[in-house]
C-alpha cells in the first residue's frame, strides 16, 4: 500500500503530486484561438509516482511527466504521460521509491545501485525530428511527439560521451543547429564540461571537453552568433559530502562566480575566463555579441532561490528576503579586465523568453514571470515555493514594462511564444493559469504586445495541473 506524501511544501497543496496520465479530446475554448496556433506545446512536469524513499525530498526529483496541448483548426486536445525512464520502470515494478536523495546515488536502495537515475523532468525540446526530454544530471530520453510513448534514452547514436546534457540547449533559428553542454560530464562533482553541437538533422557535429574552476551548478548557458558562454555560480558540489549521504549542492558565498567565453566555432582552449560577484542565476534571457563586447542578460538573485541549497551552505533566511533583478553583464574582450560591467534591466523575475527570431542577436523585447503582492503572500506552487502570478513584457531599449496580473487565488506557469503571420505583429504568448480556488486550470492566450490587456482566449482544463518547469512550442509543419 502506498503511504501519503510528506507534509512539506514540495508535496502539499497545489504541489500535491497528480500521478494522472490522461487524454482529453477537444477542450472547451472561450474566445478565439489565433490561426497561428497550429502545432503542439510540450511541457515537462516533475510528478513523483511514490512518496520519497527517505521521507523527504525536493520537487526537482519528481518523475518526468510530459504534457501536450495539440492545436488544430481552433480545436485543442490534451495529453499527459510519464516518461518511462529506467528509474520509473524500476520503481513502478517495486511499487515504491527506490532512489534516495536528490542527485545522490549513495542514498539509493541497494537494489538499484548503478542504475540510471535520470528522471527526464525539466525540458522537452524538438530537434532533428525527435522529441527529447531533458534533465541536466543525465542524458535525454526520447518520447514520441504524437503519442508521448517513451522511445528510450538518447545518445546521438552512441556518439555522445558526456554522461549529462543540459536542460537548456540553445537553438540557432538560422542554421537549425542545437548548441548544448553537459557539466559533471565524467561523473559526480567532476569539473569536466562537454561542449556539443548537433546539426539541424540531429547529428552530433562536435563534443569538446574542458575543465571549469570548480564544480558549480550550471543550469543554463548562453550562445551568441559569435560566442559560447559558460557561467558557473557558487552553488557547489562536493564528492566527499555526497558520499557521506549529504546534499549534492550547497551555497558557498566564499567563492566567486566564473564565466568562460570562447569563439562559438572555435576551440575550447581559446576559452577566456572571467570572474564576478557571488550570486545565483538559473535562467538567461538572451545574449549577443556587439563588436568586442559580449552581452549576457539574466535573472539573478543574491542567494539561491531554493531553500535547500541555501541551508546546505549554512544560510538560513526566509524566502521572502531573497532579492534580485534582471541584469545584463557586459564583457569587453578587447580589454584585460576580468570582471563584467553590470546593468539592471528590470526588477526581479524569472522564466524569461524571447521570440525565436531574436535568439543570439541584439533584440528589443522579452517576456518574463514575476510576483505581485497586491493579493497577499505568494501561493505555494512550484519548486521554490512561491507561485508566479504575473507575466510581463519588457522593452530592452526603453526599460518600459507592461504586465498582466492573474488575480486572487491564481498562479501562472511558464509561458511560451508563438510567432505571428502578420507583418509587424509581435506574436502571441500562452501560459497555464492555475485556478487555485477551483482546483482546475486553463491555458490562456495573450497578444504578446498587449499582454497587459489580458487573455484573448481561455482553454479550460478540468484538472489541477501540477506546476511544470519548462516547455516549448513546435509548429505543425515541423512535426
Amino acid at each position: 500500500m502506498t503511504t501519503p506524501f510528506p507534509n512539506m511544501m514540495d508535496f502539499q497543496g497545489h504541489n500535491e503530486p497528480s500521478r494522472i496520465e490522461c487524454d482529453i479530446y477537444d477542450l472547451i475554448v472561450e474566445g478565439q484561438i489565433p490561426e497561428e496556433f497550429a502545432g503542439s506545446w510540450f511541457q515537462s512536469v516533475p510528478d513523483p509516482q511514490f512518496p520519497p524513499l527517505l521521507g523527504t525530498d525536493t520537487y526537482l526529483s519528481g518523475d518526468g511527466m510530459v504534457r501536450l496541448f495539440r492545436f488544430e483548426r481552433g480545436h485543442v486536445d490534451f495529453k499527459q504521460r510519464y516518461v518511462q525512464t529506467e528509474r520509473w520502470q524500476l520503481e513502478r515494478k517495486a511499487r515504491r521509491s527506490l532512489f534516495g536523495a536528490y542527485r545522490n546515488p549513495y542514498t539509493d536502495d541497494p537494489s538499484v545501485r548503478g542504475k540510471r537515475r535520470g528522471a527526464a523532468n525539466t525540458t522537452p525540446i524538438f530537434h532533428g525530428g525527435k522529441l527529447l526530454t531533458l534533465k541536466e544530471d543525465s542524458r535525454p530520453w526520447e518520447v514520441n511527439p504524437k503519442t508521448l510513448e517513451t522511445v528510450g534514452e538518447h545518445s546521438y547514436d552512441g556518439k555522445l560521451r558526456s554522461e549529462t546534457v543540459t536542460a537548456h540547449p540553445r537553438f540557432d533559428p538560422e542554421t537549425g543547429e542545437l548548441y548544448f553542454f553537459g557539466y559533471e560530464a565524467s561523473g559526480l562533482a567532476s569539473t569536466d564540461v562537454a561542449y556539443c553541437v548537433a546539426d539541424k538533422n540531429g547529428r552530433l557535429l562536435r563534443e569538446d571537453w574542458f575543465k571549469v574552476p570548480y564544480c558549480a551548478l550550471m543550469h543554463d548557458f548562453v550562445v551568441t552568433k559569435e560566442h559560447a558562454i559558460f557561467p558557473g555560480f557558487p552553488i557547489v558540489a562536493d564528492l566527499a559530502r555526497i558520499k557521506s549521504g549529504g546534499p549534492h549542492w550547497a551555497w558557498d558565498r566564499s567563492k566567486e562566480s566564473y564565466i568562460g567565453i570562447m569563439p562559438r566555432a572555435g576551440r575550447v582552449d581559446e576559452m577566456r575566463w572571467f570572474r564576478a560577484r557571488p550570486c545565483s542565476v538559473f535562467h538567461f534571457m538572451n545574449g549577443f555579441t556587439e563588436g568586442n563586447k559580449v552581452h549576457m542578460d539574466m535573472c539573478v538573485s543574491d542567494v539561491p532561490a531554493f531553500t535547500f541549497m541555501r541551508e546546505a551552505g549554512g544560510l538560513h533566511m526566509p524566502q521572502q528576503e531573497v532579492r534580485g533583478n534582471i541584469v545584463r553583464w557586459t564583457f569587453d574582450l578587447s580589454k584585460s579586465a576580468d570582471t563584467p560591467e553590470e546593468t539592471v534591466l528590470a526588477p526581479a523575475g524569472d522564466f524569461p523568453r524571447t521570440a525565436d527570431k531574436d535568439m543570439m542577436v541584439d533584440y528589443d523585447v522579452a517576456y518574463f514571470m514575476g510576483l505581485d503582492f497586491r493579493f497577499g503572500p505568494p501561493i505555494i506552487s512550484g519548486p521554490v515555493g512561491g507561485g508566479f502570478n504575473t507575466i510581463s513584457r519588457l522593452e530592452l531599449k526603453t526599460g518600459k514594462i507592461t504586465s498582466h496580473v492573474a488575480g486572487p487565488q491564481r498562479t501562472l506557469q511558464e509561458h511560451f511564444h508563438v510567432p505571428s503571420k502578420k507583418k509587424g505583429h509581435e506574436g502571441y504568448l500562452g501560459c497555464i493559469a492555475d485556478l487555485q480556488d477551483q482546483n482546475q486550470a486553463e491555458l490562456q492566450i495573450f497578444e504578446a504586445q498587449f499582454v497587459d490587456k489580458g487573455p484573448i482566449a481561455r482553454i479550460r482544463v478540468p484538472l489541477r495541473l501540477r506546476s511544470g518547469v519548462h516547455g516549448n512550442w513546435v509548429p505543425a509543419s515541423a512535426l
